[in-house]
């Protein structure tokens, strides 16, 4: 698949980039992108959840009435689950909600929702470019010349590169990554996905094993 690269103005600069069929071009497996994005979400939930059971409240141990005659169920402790201010009944304990997936399925959800973004058009591929200092207004004007600067972006560099992810941190809705840092959620998540050109190498070389 070809497709023009663009400059930081939006105009096309008369190359093309070939986009791989490996990576770009594959029919997309929903049900490894829904792995993938479960094992994403579930990364993030911290799982510090804590109610006190029966056995960590403070209160007396006597037998609160007797045992029998009474009409009603028998009851040996005020610290019971079904008295107000006693534990709670198989409450939540700390965890951790993370769970496996193996490379090859985590390979094949980025390459799904590359090829879904690439046959929806919303993949755009930009020169590479510098800014000398950072700078949030020199990223917006460059989003503005794309025709992203209205729509969630996720800008995929080459390599590191301080000043251009400075200049990304106080824009809601664009993110800079590398292209080492590419994950199912954070492309999913982006309406555009601008791809600097000296990215395409990394993203292949990582994704059409």
């Amino acid at each position: 698949m070809k497709v023009a690269v663009v400059d930081i103005k939006g105009k096309e600069t008369g190359r093309e980039a070939n986009l791989s069929d490996a990576v770009f071009g594959i029919e997309p497996n929903d049900h490894a992108v829904y792995l993938d994005v479960k094992q994403f979400l579930a990364n993030q939930r911290q799982g510090t959840h804590k109610a006190k059971e029966r056995a960590e409240i403070i209160g007396s141990t006597r037998k609160i009435k007797k045992q029998k005659g009474t009409g009603t169920a028998r009851a040996g402790s005020i610290k019971s689950g079904i008295f107000r201010g006693g534990g709670r009944i198989f409450g939540p304990r700390p965890r951790n909600y993370g769970f496996k997936l193996n490379k090859n399925l985590k390979r094949l959800a980025r390459k799904s929702v590359l090829s879904q973004k690439a046959k929806n058009n919303e993949i755009v591929v930009v020169e590479d470019f510098q800014f000398d200092v950072p700078k949030t207004k020199n990223l917006i004007e460059v989003l503005k010349g794309i025709g992203a600067e209205s729509k969630k972006s996720l800008i995929i560099l080459g390599g590191s590169n301080k000043n251009v992810y400075l200049s990304s941190r106080n824009l809601k809705t664009s993110e800079v990554i590398t292209s080492s840092e590419l994950s199912t959620y954070k492309i999913l998540n982006a309406k555009k996905v601008i791809v600097l050109e000296g990215a395409l190498e990394g993203i292949e070389s990582n994704f059409s094993k």
